[in-house]
């Protein structure tokens, strides 16, 4: 396949680390290897939780250098972009359900220079992605139903992943595939081989063992 290398790209989510402790959780999963940190944004409204906002990840973007993937499970998102990016993001995702004007806002995104993703929940048909497709940077299959970490993985979701792959190799080849909820040891091989190539983990890596063991895990199942 031309474009995006399939190499295994590990986005832990901080929704899961120790806040009391964001610092060093971050040079925690740096040291261990994260390519990516994953800042889960949800409002209450779009899901029935409520996360963090702009506070956390601009205290995050003092605390690391990394790449910091922010998901907004918010309504409305164009109403914040402007907002996240001052705030430190460096790719933002948005809910094909969470706005009437997707384009617009994938555009807006871009405009400041920042990465622009879609994402979809996993009763949402797969073709409402189809037009933005080309123009972005990052599609991500939720596995779970967005709100709270923790969920079991949704078997559906590895068609999901194969069918956009699919349609990401015909338009964007150079567009991250990336897959969130219940992604382990057990099942990161079998995303991968879908056509996923970055995963987000929450609980499998801010486990007992800490984040260094937990990311060793998860990189050795890609093998």
């Amino acid at each position: 396949m031309c474009g995006v290398s399939r190499s295994p790209r590990l986005a832990p989510s901080i929704l899961s680390c120790d806040f009391s402790r964001l610092g060093d959780e971050l040079r925690a999963i740096q040291q261990g290897g994260a390519d990516l940190v994953h800042v889960d944004v949800m409002d209450g409204l779009f899901v029935p939780n409520i996360s963090f906002g702009l506070p956390i990840l601009a205290a995050a973007r003092r605390a690391t250098d990394q790449y910091l993937d922010v998901h907004l499970m918010i309504e409305q998102p164009e109403r914040y972009i402007d907002a996240f990016v001052q705030a430190g993001a460096d790719g933002l995702t948005v809910h094909v359900e969470a706005t009437r004007h997707l384009h617009r806002v994938v555009q807006q995104i871009r405009a400041h220079g920042r990465d622009a993703g879609v994402t979809l929940n996993p009763g949402t048909p797969l073709e409402t992605l189809r037009p933005v497709l080309a123009d972005v940077q990052r599609v991500l299959i939720m596995s779970v139903n967005p709100g709270f970490g923790g969920q079991a993985f949704i078997p559906s979701a590895l068609d999901r992943i194969r069918a956009v792959r699919a349609w990401l190799d015909d338009v964007n080849p150079d567009a991250h595939l990336e897959v969130d909820g219940g992604v382990g040891p057990a099942n990161i091989r079998a995303l991968m081989d879908a056509g996923a190539n970055e995963f987000v983990a929450g609980s499998s890596v801010f486990g007992a063992d800490g984040p260094a063991e937990g990311l060793r895990r998860l990189r050795e199942a890609t093998q």
